[in-house]
């Protein structure tokens, strides 16, 4: 009877251990869904994201992250990079995303992966206000000195154009868009190639110095927000609330404060 008591205490006690066991390993560990959200961006890409007189940082895109991590219940941080280092910024997350008029190509997606695009972007020709030269197509630069940012889309596709690179007097690379618009007003460039959406908002300020042509230079392009290629998880949870922002109506009057319409794709 003492034995038959002592294996039914000891099979007793196997079973709460096991019990015990299986509870713990049920339970799944969390993934901390709350940390802070930190975007890598220019801040000089009006009207993107920039400092404003108070030094703050504002823009279209910092609106739309803000309000994207509002939705989320996530703080968000701002950190200025050097945008031609910015998979670099990325990859080694000093940054959880690039969110600043970042156009969608096949090369960066071999370095990060995108959110659906939710801005077109074109690149188009300015030129100083009393400027005489005539620009119908990229063939007109010719013999020209013409400027660009850096690190963007324009540079890409004019290093990727031998002819057309070639076929200029010089290509000026500026660290940002306002260095080169600078330089456009003093006479030391004969045009800017760049984003149209940043062009027209800085001669919005500068309507008696700088023009802008409707000359597209190289193919249409689409913004897009950059992820690390491992953090599908952040990707997926900042679409989901974009999606939202757009059915919403959110993203468009979002749009409307900064260029006075929804340009916002559909």
């Amino acid at each position: 009877m003492k034995k038959l008591l002592a294996i039914c205490m000891l099979l007793s006690m196997l079973v709460m251990a096991g019990c015990g066991g299986s509870d713990k390993s049920s339970q799944a560990p969390k993934t901390d869904n709350k940390a802070k959200i930190i975007v890598g961006l220019d801040d000089n890409f009006p009207p993107m994201g920039f400092k404003d007189e108070k030094n703050q940082i504002v823009g279209f895109d910092i609106d739309l992250a803000k309000e994207a991590a509002k939705r989320l219940g996530r703080p968000v941080e701002f950190k200025a990079i050097d945008w031609s280092s910015k998979e670099a910024e990325l990859k080694s997350k000093r940054v959880d995303v690039l969110w600043n008029g970042l156009d969608i190509t096949e090369k960066r997606k071999e370095n990060m992966m995108f959110s659906d695009p939710y801005m077109e972007n074109r690149q188009i020709v300015f030129l100083k206000k009393d400027s005489t030269l005539v620009v119908k197509n990229e063939k007109d630069l010719s013999g020209k000195v013409v400027g660009t940012q850096a690190g963007g889309t324009t540079e890409e596709y004019i290093d990727a154009t031998p002819a057309f690179k070639s076929s200029m007097k010089e290509v000026k690379r500026y660290a940002d868009y306002i260095a080169c618009f600078m330089d456009l007003e003093n006479g030391r460039l004969d045009a800017v190639v760049c984003d149209e959406i940043t062009g027209r908002y800085y001669i919005s300020k500068h309507p008696d110095k700088l023009k802008a042509l409707d000359v597209v230079i190289g193919p249409v392009s689409n913004f897009g927000i950059g992820f690390r290629k491992d953090d599908k998880t952040l990707r997926d949870d900042v679409q989901k609330v974009l999606n939202d922002m757009k059915k919403d109506g959110t993203m468009a009057k979002i749009s409307k404060t900064w260029f006075a319409a929804d340009i916002t794709k559909k």
